[in-house]
């Protein structure tokens, strides 16, 4: 076996494409509103531009049946963390939590998501 100097370990290194952390949801949490429920949801990430940001979080059923998504169109670089809303979304009758989940535009659905336990009454 060859033996790598360090400037090719170095360059090595270099060459390799960096991932930066996914979006942390830093807080969830949901309230009742006319006839379907507000979730507000604060996210953290380290978003550096049009190229990498967090781009979006979905509410789920706890086997993972999709609710509701929140599309993030923009970049948040000097807003960190940030928090967004989604309304009138519809839960099936007698849901008691939910989960959160978010997602990045470069390395999609990341990290593990929040369970929100939901209030009887909003």
């Amino acid at each position: 076996m060859k033996h790598l100097g360090l400037s090719c370990v170095i360059l090595l290194c270099l060459m390799s494409p960096a991932r930066a952390e996914g979006p942390v949801i830093e807080r969830a949490e949901a309230a009742r509103s006319g006839m379907g429920w507000r979730f507000d949801v604060t996210l953290s990430h380290p978003d550096s531009g049009w190229d990498h940001f967090a781009d979006g979080w979905e509410v789920l059923t706890p086997d993972g049946t999709r609710l509701a998504i929140r599309v993030l169109h923009h970049p948040h670089v000097k807003e960190q963390p940030f928090t967004r809303s989604l309304s009138n979304v519809m839960l099936p009758d007698g849901l008691r939590e939910v989960q959160i989940r978010a997602r990045c535009s470069v390395d999609g659905w990341v990290g593990k998501p929040v369970t929100l336990t939901l209030s009887p009454g909003g």
